[in-house]
């Protein structure tokens, strides 16, 4: 059988733990580096798998992508709308290629799907904007980032 023992006076106010628990924290703040960036001048560093911005890969100002649909039939948020075309050597491109990066949720779905590595998610990480934002295909065509 076991034996129960009745919590005394101070462990029934929890008054040790809390006394441990203000220790640990002052401990922390004052013996303990600070870990602030002054962000404009300091950059933090992410991975290399880190996903940020979109933009399509360019070969002499010529996109790669060939609107073969992949992109926006395996993006879970459904945030890609291409409409497709086609130049007079027959081959299909993107007249209009949106990204609405407010549904997007930067999974890099559409970056592995794609068989011509046409769409990049770049390592920029400053996409704030004041209302919502939809990237068009000359907003996207212009090389910002290589990952």
């Amino acid at each position: 059988m076991l034996a129960i023992r009745k919590p005394g006076f101070l462990n029934r106010l929890y008054l040790i733990e809390i006394i441990r628990g203000l220790w640990i924290t002052m401990k922390n703040f004052l013996f303990h580096k600070k870990v602030t960036l002054q962000f404009p001048e300091q950059r933090r560093d992410y991975s290399g798998r880190y996903r940020g911005q979109h933009y399509i890969k360019a070969v002499n100002g010529v996109e790669n992508c060939t609107a073969c649909m992949l992109c926006p039939t395996v993006c879970p948020a459904e945030c890609i709308h291409i409409v497709a075309g086609e130049r007079d050597d027959k081959e299909k491109y993107p007249v209009k290629f949106e990204i609405d990066s407010l549904r997007c949720c930067f999974c890099g779905m559409c970056e592995e799907a794609c068989p011509k590595d046409a769409i990049k998610l770049s390592n920029i990480y400053e996409m704030s904007q004041q209302n919502r934002t939809v990237y068009e295909k000359d907003f996207l065509m212009e090389q910002r980032g290589n990952k």
